[in-house]
């Protein structure tokens, strides 16, 4: 049954449109430009009514205790809606890097407020709610400049732009795409993610390869293409559409150079080339890139994309 009569960081909660209204305060102007208030609250609505279930549903805590087995029970897998300071109140919730109960982190997912550097010791001290499960960092959004919390480890950044502001970049001769038919290249892609992981291995925590399921559904959706340089394959580049930031978005899911590919500048014309085969040009191309993936944040922001914010780690012991 789900309650929050007794329930611990229930007591006042917002509703999803306040959370939706407190998110998009914190969201960079530029994208402020780039889809009606109204619509983009809507999504983000959408977004934070599972915000709620998640601080309020007791069986879909129960849910999560059984499937991760964490250790505690139930309830203190909640979200909770906590003050953080006289001026700030924060939804944090319990989660773990790649479901792995190993690797428990604190989530700040809303703040009543956009937070700033000097936030950060209340937001850790209000992250002890969690201490049962013992999580040595807290994540946090912010749209500041990667380099204005250069003292913390980056997580991923935004990068985004509307699909039509991106396609008048000039492309490479001789690099194409074209709609992909099936998985039968997914083998050589597995292939070229393992020779960058060989050469930098730091590599494999910053980007990984989609899986073979995921890949399929982007092929369905008709939004995965080949790339082709001279003539052969060398790459993919695909995304599927639904919102991000609540904007409405083509969310990149690959942008892959095949090794005989790399090191040629093409990597901005990935996200050029994709967008000439969107079909949407209001919509926004947007995906994420970690903070420390130099290459690949240069490639997108020298095709038109913006940094439109991202995620610091924080400690918490």
């Amino acid at each position: 049954m789900t309650t929050t009569d007794t329930l611990p960081g229930t007591t006042d909660l917002p509703t999803a449109a306040e959370l939706a209204a407190f998110t998009l305060e914190s969201q960079h102007p530029v994208t402020y430009e780039w889809l009606d208030r109204a619509a983009r609250l809507g999504h983000l609505i959408e977004e934070h009514e599972f915000d709620l279930q998640l601080a309020t549903d007791l069986d879909l805590a129960a849910q999560r205790a059984e499937f991760l087995n964490a250790g505690p029970a139930a309830p203190a897998y909640l979200n909770r809606w906590v003050t953080v300071s006289a001026d700030l109140h924060a939804m944090l919730s319990i989660r773990f890097e790649g479901l792995d109960v190993t690797k428990p982190f604190v989530d700040v997912s809303v703040t009543s407020r956009p937070i700033v550097r000097a936030d950060l010791p209340a937001l850790a001290d209000a992250a002890r709610v969690y201490a049962a499960f013992h999580p040595p960092r807290l994540r946090v959004w912010s749209a500041a400049p990667l380099t204005d919390w250069a003292d913390l480890d980056p997580d991923r950044r935004v990068l985004a732009a509307p699909v039509g502001h991106l396609r008048g970049h000039p492309v490479p001769e001789g690099l194409t795409l074209t709609p992909t038919a099936d998985t039968s290249r997914y083998a050589d892609a597995q292939a070229a993610y393992d020779a960058v992981d060989a050469a930098h291995p730091h590599h494999p925590y910053e980007a990984r390869l989609l899986p073979a399921e995921d890949l399929q559904e982007c092929i369905d959706a008709g939004t995965m293409f080949d790339v082709h340089w001279r003539g052969g394959w060398a790459g993919y580049a695909g995304t599927l559409a639904h919102p991000q930031l609540g904007l409405d978005a083509q969310v990149v899911q690959e942008l892959l150079l095949a090794p005989h590919a790399r090191g040629h500048g093409l990597g901005a014309a990935l996200s050029t080339l994709l967008a000439r085969h969107l079909p949407d040009p209001a919509q926004v191309l947007s995906g994420t890139i970690h903070g420390r993936n130099r290459g690949a944040l240069n490639a997108a922001t020298r095709a038109g994309r913006h940094d439109v914010g991202g995620w610091w780690w924080a400690p918490l012991r």
